[in-house]
Formats: structure tokens, sequence, C-alpha cells
């Protein structure tokens, strides 16, 4: 008898010994973020997220385009299994590896430098692709972009709605706050990005209604949930300026 209370005052012992060690031993996850949304026919810090020079006509416009964003934690944020399952259960937060974060050993100020590479990328991509489309060239305009230290290829296809809106003139907004992500390519090809359960949530915060992603986007939408958003899926910067237009006019609007 005696024997067998030493053992379970030892098993309890150890099981509590692990559960102390499970919950203050740094564990390599970090912690994601629904961030800031930056208007791309409005301005950031008192300078025009999209601003456009040149001789050709640059029109008026109503409502938001807001291309959106997430914050990651720092590559030198410590969390233990407590912190990380009170963010689970946070719909606010998501927890990811920290190596889809910061691969291969890379710093902080590493990871940024690439994020805002690709960014640069992002506007070039998205400065081709709606002059294409308005049968433009960079001699009768040239956007520039002031975004601030937002970085990564996602918000191309809200910088190139933002030029498609200020050089036709067709009110793609209507006067409503519209969110959205997605990368673009040089043709003008809307692409898969990441975050966009926290996405969607900076986006409600922000009073959107509608919110334009990638057509491949669709399934990770349906399993976050749209929070009351309209999800218009687009392939095309031309089917994401038709499906807005189609928002204006009562027209049929692509959904997931």
């Amino acid at each position: 008898m005696a024997r067998s209370k030493l053992v379970l005052r030892v098993s309890l012992f150890l099981v509590l010994l692990m559960f102390a060690l499970a919950f203050s031993v740094p564990v390599p996850y970090v912690v994601v973020r629904p961030s800031s949304t930056l208007d791309t026919l409005g301005e950031n810090e008192g300078r025009p997220v999209v601003e456009i020079s040149g001789p050709a006509r640059v029109y008026p416009t109503t409502g938001r385009l807001l291309l959106t964003t997430v914050g990651v934690g720092a590559r030198g944020e410590r969390h233990h299994l407590g912190s990380l399952l009170r963010a689970w259960w946070d719909t606010d937060k998501a927890v990811v590896p920290k190596e889809s974060v910061y691969p291969d050993g890379k710093s902080g100020q590493q990871v940024l430098e690439a994020n805002l590479r690709d960014m640069n990328k992002a506007q070039d991509n998205a400065t081709v692709a709606a002059l294409a489309y308005l049968g433009m060239s960079t001699e009768q305009a040239k956007p520039t972009f002031h975004t601030g230290r937002v970085g990564g290829p996602s918000a191309g296809l809200f910088l190139a709605l933002g030029i498609v809106d200020k050089l036709s003139g067709q009110d793609l907004t209507g006067g409503r706050t519209i969110a959205g992500t997605g990368a673009i390519d040089a043709d003008g090809r809307v692409r898969r990005i990441g975050g966009l359960p926290m996405k969607l949530l900076a986006a409600k915060r922000d009073q959107a209604t509608v919110f334009v992603l990638p057509r491949a986007e669709c399934g990770e939408a349906d399993r976050a949930g749209n929070g009351g958003l309209r999800l218009v899926p687009v392939e095309t910067l031309a089917g994401a300026v038709d499906a807005l237009k189609a928002l204006g006019t009562g027209g049929k609007v692509p959904s997931c």
C-alpha cells in the first residue's frame, strides 16, 4: 500500500512538472493579428497613397478602396503554451510557426527588407497592369506610391484599382468602403495571398461592406467566415473592375 501511494505521488509530481515546463518553456510560434488598412484613394501621412503625375487627367473619387494588412509578432517575441492557448481562443488572433514568417533564421530586419522589395514589385506590376487596362503609358501618367512600411506583394490589386479609379473617372466604389487583397502580375492576373482571416477582420473593423479577394482564396474565406462582408472573388484586374461596376449598377457580381 505504501509503495502504491509513493508511485501515485511521484506520478502526480511528474505530471505537474510536465505542465509547469509546458507553460514556461518558449515554443517556436508567433502571433498574427489584423493590422492597418490603407485607402488607395486617400492619403497616408499627408500624401496620396496613389499619386499620379503627368498630363493625364486625374478624376475625383468617392468612397474608399482599403488594402488590408496583417501584423506579425517580432522574431524575438517569446511565447509559452499558456499564451499561445489564449491566442488560439482569441478570434482576433492566429498562431503560426515562427519559421513560416522568419525562414532560415532570418532577422526581423531581413524579413522587413524582403517584404519591402515585394511591395516595390507589387507597385511596378500594379502600374503596368493598370495602365495597360486603360490603354495608357507612363508618358501619359506616372503613378507613385506612398505606402510607408507596408510590405509584401498582396497590395498589388488594390493599388491597381486605385490607379484605374483615378484615371478612368468610373467611380468604382459608388461611395462604398470596399476592402480587399490580392497580389497581381504585370498581365493583370490576380494571385493568392496569405493571412486572409486577419485581413477580413481588419476590413470589418474599418467599416468595409465588400471584400474583394483572389478566387483561389474562396475556400479559406469559407473556413474563416465572412463576418458579414460581401465576398467578391476575382481572377484578373479587368474582372475586379467589372465586379465593382456591377455592384454599382445592380448587375451580376461574382461570389464565392
